[in-house]
């Protein structure tokens, strides 16, 4: 079929949203709300676990989540003031129904179920272990040896369970459970993923983006810390840090790309972060032109941070079509070629005739951007520079982004000029590492303690990988070749 996502097939894909909820009524329905927020963050599966009266109803699917949680015949079962939810584009684990989560499991204490954000760095490792001591896993997801962890732990209640299983774990993750009458939250010792606290009526809720509070009518209360877990029950909320503490390295993509902009994140609005991003490309970066032009959609908030911090008028160059579904026709070779207009398409109007900067969020195999200058060059442009809202990706993540291997990212292979060359643009040029962070509102990068992490731009991997290369140890993995 002929993909309707002709520029969104090169970027990084979405991690996965979740959201818990304890305490409100038809708490199922308002976590399918809450996971319509969070479509952006995984757009191949969606399920909600709920627990009511009538014990644990579930339900999983594949496709998005307003496709899937609109009958009235399904919300029905999924009764109960607590339930939980995830939103799925897969990083580990084959894309199919049995790898769709929450993930639920009988265990000795009673029924139980979790959502997970992220990916675990020694998840082969630790299966193979559990296969090899009797355990059947059911799917070929990371998240599962959480469930199998737990299982084989015969000690403790539900919450000494959890914990003493993510004692075992490396990598990144935010992870939603629930139990008998009660809903969990935990966020990694390194706050990789994000996690919200949020409070609607008497009710309590966990969300990957405030915007998911939002949609709900909720108030936000605070970000869920690194390192802290997260008890919603009869008493409201339980916080504890069972885990040792490290320093913080939250995800600066989610800054760049990944969050919607209108969510606040660590206590900064994602829209600003983006338009300060984009001022200061404009002041590293410059370029002669007569227009700046966002990539629709990720690339808008940058481009109005450059047009303003230049002074080049901003314009819509590339209007985006928002009502066409992911396939769209079986296509010939004769019309393949005109498969990027069906969702993109130039606004010749403020093209033609004109020097223009086109503004994106990351080059990740160059096809994207290459299609995107071809485009501009049709409709007229006399001239086309590229500036990039994110550092040159050059190496794989392993902490929940599906990224190509190593050797298709196009920024590990060639510099800058040769990208520029490779796209077809006059000139192309990236923030700096340490304009990314001046514009978060740091001086520079610190090498020795850096506030985010930013592996896929420096290599810097934050933690462990021993299901990579043997487990080498953090900071020398950049010449890893193969993703999570």
């Amino acid at each position: 079929m002929l993909t309707t996502h002709p520029f969104d097939d090169d970027h990084l894909k979405e991690e996965c949203g979740i959201v818990g909820i304890y305490g409100v009524e038809e708490a199922a329905t308002h976590c399918a709300l809450g996971l319509h927020a969070l479509q952006h963050r995984g757009q191949e599966a969606a399920g909600i676990v709920a627990y009511g009266e009538d014990g644990f109803n579930a339900h999983r699917a594949m496709g998005h989540v307003a496709d899937n949680f609109a009958q009235a015949s399904i919300m029905g079962k999924l009764t109960g003031q607590a339930a939980i939810g995830h939103v799925r584009y897969s990083t580990t684990g084959e894309n199919s129904l049995r790898n769709v989560q929450p993930l639920y499991g009988d265990l000795h204490f009673g029924g139980f179920a979790l959502g997970h954000n992220g990916n675990l760095t020694n998840a082969q490792m630790i299966r193979q272990e559990l296969v090899k001591r009797g355990s059947m896993f059911q799917s070929t997801s990371d998240t599962e040896v959480i469930l199998h962890l737990m299982a084989t732990h015969l000690r403790g209640n539900v919450i000494d369970r959890l914990i003493n299983a993510l004692h075992q774990v490396e990598g990144a993750y935010s992870l939603i459970c629930i139990a008998q009458d009660m809903v969990i939250g935990v966020r990694d010792s390194l706050g990789v993923r994000p996690l919200v606290l949020g409070k609607r009526g008497d009710g309590w809720i966990l969300a990957s983006e405030t915007c998911a509070l939002d949609i709900m009518g909720a108030e936000f209360v605070r970000d869920v810390e690194a390192g802290e877990l997260i008890i919603l029950d009869k008493r409201g909320v339980t916080s504890m840090k069972p885990f040792s503490p490290a320093p913080k390295r939250f995800c600066v993509f989610e800054y760049i790309y990944f969050a919607r902009p209108d969510s606040v994140m660590e206590g900064k609005s994602i829209y600003d972060a983006r338009k300060r991003i984009g001022a200061e490309l404009a002041k590293e970066s410059p370029a002669p032109a007569d227009v700046v032009i966002p990539v629709p959609d990720s690339g808008v908030p940058a481009a109005l941070g450059y047009a303003s911090a230049s002074g080049i008028p901003f314009e819509y160059g590339i209007i985006r079509n928002h009502y066409v579904g992911r396939t769209f026709i079986e296509p010939t070779d004769q019309i393949r070629h005109l498969g990027v207009k069906l969702k993109h398409n130039a606004n010749r109007a403020h093209v033609e005739g004109k020097r223009i900067v086109l503004v994106d969020d990351s080059i990740v195999r160059g096809t994207t951007s290459k299609k995107i200058v071809e485009m501009m060059r049709n409709a007229g442009a006399t001239e086309v520079h590229m500036r990039i809202s994110s550092p040159p990706t050059a190496h794989p993540c392993f902490y929940g982004i599906d990224t190509p291997s190593r050797q298709k990212l196009l920024a590990a292979k060639y510099s800058v000029q040769e990208m520029a060359e490779f796209i077809g643009a006059d000139s192309l040029a990236f923030i700096s590492i340490d304009g990314l962070y001046r514009a978060m509102g740091h001086p520079g990068r610190d090498d020795k303690r850096p506030q985010f992490c930013d592996a896929c731009f420096t290599g810097d991997y934050p933690t462990a990988l021993t299901d990579h290369e043997g487990g080498m140890v953090a900071g020398q993995l950049s010449l890893l070749a193969q993703p999570a």
